[in-house]
């Protein structure tokens, strides 16, 4: 019995391993206590080796449910291996008139945005992705610090 049970164990590990084969990067970075200030830039560092098979963009983010807001608008700076950079204002919408969009365990709620879809990198290395917080109340004030945000991420995956 134990002949086949190595075998198997790796059989299985590679499974595993080869599911998200898709994933190019994923990262996820913890808000420290649960509080994302506006001040508060948040960068992940990507190497692109393949400029010629396109990609989705998603923003990964983790709230609780008494976030106070349906939606999240934050800025999102590209910066290219170049130095060009590239600024987006984006809505992440996280509720709806039926309750929060995603997936929830308890009281927490973890979404997956797209954020750009089918879209080609344009030279190789290393890119930097800055999400900042731009949440505003009414036409005016930007709100300092957005309380139950525990984590913000990006992912970039294989187009299909």
């Amino acid at each position: 019995m134990k002949i086949w049970y190595s075998p198997l164990c790796f059989f299985l590990c590679v499974l595993l391993a080869s599911c998200d084969s898709n994933r190019i990067y994923e990262e996820n970075k913890a808000i420290d206590g649960g509080s994302w200030s506006m001040d508060n830039k948040i960068s992940f560092e990507a190497e692109i080796t393949d400029t010629m098979r396109p990609v989705n963009m998603y923003i990964n983010l983790r709230n609780g449910g008494e976030y106070q807001y349906s939606n999240l608008f934050m800025f999102v700076t590209t910066i290219f291996p170049n130095g060009k950079q590239i600024v987006d204002t984006v809505e992440c919408v996280l509720a709806g008139s039926k309750g929060w969009h995603g997936s929830g365990l308890g009281d927490v709620w973890s979404h997956q945005i797209l954020y750009k879809r089918n879209v080609r990198f344009p030279i190789k290395g290393n890119y930097i992705v800055e999400f900042q917080q731009a949440q505003r109340f009414g036409e005016q004030a930007y709100i300092p610090d957005l309380e139950s945000i525990f984590d913000v991420g990006l992912r970039i995956e294989f187009f299909n």
